[in-house]
């Protein structure tokens, strides 16, 4: 999976923040909406479809063998359905990823899911 993430998404200078690089990855919603009105649902296929595969899969694997991470997933799925909770942790690994390839630093579950 790192090697997958690694090389989909390139040199990280591109993106301006981990906001940007989890909206390539797919790991965020695409809607258009001003004052609460929905104001189209295309653009949903707009990103790297291999980076959205693998962060699904790394959440996956995520929940099932780091505490820290399934005990904040338990508490999604309490308020919501598993899908929109596995979609949720996939956009904090995107996030965290990005500051991990970007500064270097090591990959801190607690600070990410806390």
């Amino acid at each position: 999976m790192a090697l997958t993430i690694a090389l989909e998404s390139g040199d990280m200078a591109r993106f301006a923040d981990a906001g940007h690089f989890a909206s390539y990855a797919r790991t965020v919603d695409s809607r258009r909406e001003s004052n609460g009105k929905k104001k189209g649902s295309g653009n949903a296929k707009c990103g790297n479809k291999h980076l959205a595969w693998a962060f699904i899969e790394a959440a996956h694997f995520a929940v099932r063998y780091d505490e820290t991470i399934r005990h904040w997933f338990q508490k999604k799925c309490a308020k919501s359905l598993q899908v929109v909770a596995i979609k949720a942790v996939a956009h904090k690994l995107a996030r965290a990823c990005f500051h991990v390839i970007k500064t270097g630093a090591p990959f801190d579950a607690a600070r990410a899911f806390g």
